[in-house]
């Protein structure tokens, strides 16, 4: 979680994680703003760099290599990352709308999103094409497509719509990578046919009559039937229909042409082209709303008209950081004039391209390796992030902030009182909380609805009531996302003692900042911890909020339960097998990521399971007759067996091989990067009865990893663990997995056995 030195007073939000926008991050990574605080939304943890796609499509590359990841840039940067999709931009209120979380606010906001193939203008090609844009769902599809094409059995023919130089690269490549698998497989690669079919005269219409010529002999070569100056006019199931009255029977389409804007675009007041594109003029702010910024293909610039390609978003980068900075300091930005011509490096599926620039041209495989490593240095600038840049640099940001209102403002609130003067005010909190609409139960007397000195809740007759609290620190740069966590891990205990939690009080600490920032930021925190409050049947019945270095957040939480209901981590009996609900790993992944060494789709996965709730894997153990439980958190899961084993009075074996584990939660173990609490949990290996056996094993250090909002632990009879596994998994909890069995108390000081 990164902090700001500095009060924040001005939020840029970044929409997209395309090429332009990986530029800003990098380079505000190297220069921070004080008082800026940087928030990237983007759905995908990974950005796919187009100069590499097509090699990637030919197997030439993996995943790793032609993707960035932008979870450990965007914490260079010091960026939130919001993993979400922008739906929506108010310019009025200064908020962007997401599908899944509160509306983001923002004093500058820069768009790079890419382009939307537009399919829906051809009658069914909504339904039945692969569109190649935006890439990342691509990508997805083109996997799916080349499981469809290894699974079917007799002739094949593909067809792409699009002859531009994405489309041509797209065939090439698809072709040599499909042709190379069915050989592989044992296959006939001659029975895919491919057709490429463009509504131009020529193919590569922006392109040299040289360089045309030359794809034109190879495509011709390969044995690609080429359509030209052919439109598309309709699918009709399986059939393309053409401006030529062609029908042709296709069992797959990819879609390379007719890209604008998303469809939410049009619903904002920003000027666009016909296409749908935002236009901007030369400083790439918007024409009509200077306050927002574009770049990339998502842009249309006025006077500057270009074709669509990744090389204008690159250089795009530099200027728009630049801009993006003088417009934060309330300074003028300054122009930037595309060039008019640029050398494309064009590549023909094999390792073989041709280099295309005006009426220039040249080709071969030295041509290919050129550009091999033209891409593999500019992608190692994000893969290999630098150590931050606070030297000479740093002193031009500052007396930049110093020109504007920013400084002045840092000022105000940079002497902040303790005590209960720390207290985020009455207003603030006010506001932030009269957004939200906290669950409501009849049986809580006296809360938020009515607010006093102290919450009052009636406990039903019969009824016992169990307490908790958990409270952490923040390891996630999105208040939203922290919310959710915080409350599912602190609802944790209240389940494993099969309880139903019935309210909760919130203790927050928020970085102090102006006020609309923290109001803003105690928003978006509770929001999150209300969505699952809420789904739990949680009353939020109040709290207390302050202020402090660093956001942090905990919930006090009370439930109920049948006192013969009551589920205690006393009560394993011999022969029980232990199930454990979750996957380990969070540790170590979080560690790894502040150390931008975990990749983002490792952080995702580990925040899927984190945001699990274990309401339902606790009412399935306690059907199938759980003897003890309870949830894996900070002593890691060793630790939490031990507090199981001991007042049970009994041993147990693990076996090592069955523990579910996180993505990459094993690979940064094994490159030594744990949490900081592991050392402390570690000391819980005396209990291990044959540790010299076993400490070499690669799960070994997974026992002691810390886990937040951890899966469930239980033990369960022998005869009902099937038919709990089964009903646990069809609940969604597919890592459940039996890690071991519990074992009639021996003499042996150590109660646990390892199976390696």
């Amino acid at each position: 979680m990164s902090q700001p030195d500095t009060p924040v007073v001005k939020d840029l939000v970044l929409i997209g994680g395309g090429h332009s926008h990986i530029a800003v991050l990098k380079r505000f990574g190297m220069r921070p703003m004080p008082g800026v605080r940087l928030t990237l939304i983007c759905r995908d943890a990974h950005t796919p760099y187009s100069g590499m796609l097509p090699g990637y499509i030919a197997g030439h590359y993996g995943f790793d290599e032609a993707h960035i990841d932008l979870e450990p840039l965007a914490r260079f940067a010091g960026a939130r990352f919001y993993h979400d999709e922008a739906c929506g931009l108010d310019p009025g209120e200064r908020l962007v709308h997401c599908h899944g979380r509160p509306p983001v606010r923002y004093d500058r906001v820069s768009i790079n999103i890419g382009s939307t193939p537009r399919v829906a203008q051809v009658p069914g090609a909504q339904d039945r094409v692969v569109p190649v844009k935006p890439i990342n769902n691509f990508l997805g599809r083109w996997q799916a497509l080349v499981e469809r094409v290894r699974n079917h059995s007799g002739a094949m023919r593909i067809a792409v719509v699009g002859a531009g130089a994405g489309g041509v690269e797209l065939i090439l490549a698809a072709q040599h990578r499909l042709r190379t698998l069915l050989a592989e497989d044992g296959d006939d690669p001659d029975r895919l046919e491919l057709h490429l079919f463009g509504a131009e005269p020529t193919i590569l219409p922006t392109h040299g009559q040289r360089v045309r010529k030359r794809f034109r002999q190879v495509l011709e070569r390969r044995g690609v039937h080429v359509h030209m100056g052919e439109a598309v006019t309709e699918v009709a199931g399986a059939t393309l229909h053409t401006d030529r009255d062609r029908a042709l029977n296709c069992d797959e389409v990819l879609w390379a042409t007719a890209a604008g804007g998303p469809a939410w675009l049009a619903e904002t007041p920003l000027a666009l082209d016909e296409r749908g594109f935002i236009r901007v003029g030369e400083t790439l702010q918007s024409v009509s709303h200077p306050e927002v910024f574009a770049a990339g293909d998502i842009t249309s610039m006025d006077g500057h008209p270009r074709e669509k390609a990744g090389v204008f978003a690159v250089r795009m980068g530099p200027p728009l950081t630049r801009n993006l900075r003088r417009a934060l300091t309330d300074r003028r930005p300054r122009p930037y004039r595309p060039q008019r011509r640029f050398l494309s490096l064009i590549s023909t599926g094999d390792r073989y391209a041709i280099a295309s620039r005006g009426w220039i041209s040249f080709e071969g495989a030295w041509v290919w390796r050129w550009k091999d490593r033209i891409d593999r240095r500019f992608m190692a600038k994000y893969h290999d992030l630098p150590e931050m840049d606070t030297g000479e640099d740093s002193p031009r940001v500052a007396s930049g902030l110093a020109d504007s209102d920013a400084l002045r403002e840092i000022s105000a609130v940079a002497m902040r009182c303790g005590g209960c003067g720390a207290k985020v005010g009455s207003t603030v909190l006010s506001r932030a909380l009269a957004q939200l609409q906290p669950y409501h139960r009849e049986d809580v007397l006296v809360g938020l609805h009515s607010p006093d000195d102290a919450a009052v809740v009636e406990v039903p007759p019969g009824k016992r009531m169990v307490h908790s609290v958990d409270f952490f620190r923040s390891f996630v740069d999105d208040p939203y996302v922290l919310g959710q966590v915080a409350a599912n891990h602190s609802l944790g205990d209240i389940y494993a003692m099969g309880a139903e939690p019935q309210t909760a009080l919130a203790l927050a600490t928020v970085p102090h900042g102006l006020e609309a920032k923290v109001e803003d930021t105690i928003y978006q925190m509770m929001a999150g911890a209300l969505r699952v409050l809420d789904e739990s049947g949680t009353a939020l019945a109040g709290g207390h909020t302050g202020e402090g270095a660093e956001l942090a957040l905990g919930f006090s939480v009370n439930g109920l339960v049948d006192a013969e209901t009551l589920l205690r981590k006393a009560g394993m009996r011999e022969g029980d097998v232990l199930i454990l609900t979750k996957p380990l790993g969070t540790g170590t992944l979080f560690a790894a990521d502040m150390r931008y060494q975990a990749k983002g789709r490792w952080i995702e996965g580990a925040l899927e399971a984190m945001l699990q709730s274990n309401y339902q894997a606790a009412r399935c153990l306690h059907r199938h007759g759980a003897t003890a439980c309870t949830d894996v958190t900070g002593f890691g899961l060793l630790g939490h067996l031990v507090e199981m084993i001991r007042p049970s009075g009994v041993d147990v074996t693990l076996d090592l091989a069955e523990l579910p584990i996180l993505d990459g939660a094993q690979e940064t173990v094994r490159s030594g990067i744990l949490s900081s609490l592991q050392p402390e949990n570690v000391r819980l290996r005396r209990a291990i009865r044959n540790l010299e056996e076993v400490a070499g094993h690669e799960r070994y250090p997974l026992l002691f990893d810390p886990q937040t909002s951890g899966g469930l632990l239980a033990s369960v009879p022998a005869e009902a663990t099937e038919a709990c596994l089964t009903e646990l998994r069809g609940l969604g909890y597919s890592e459940a997995r039996p890690i071991g069995r519990v074992l009639a108390e021996s003499e042996a000081l150590e109660p646990v056995t390892l199976v390696a």
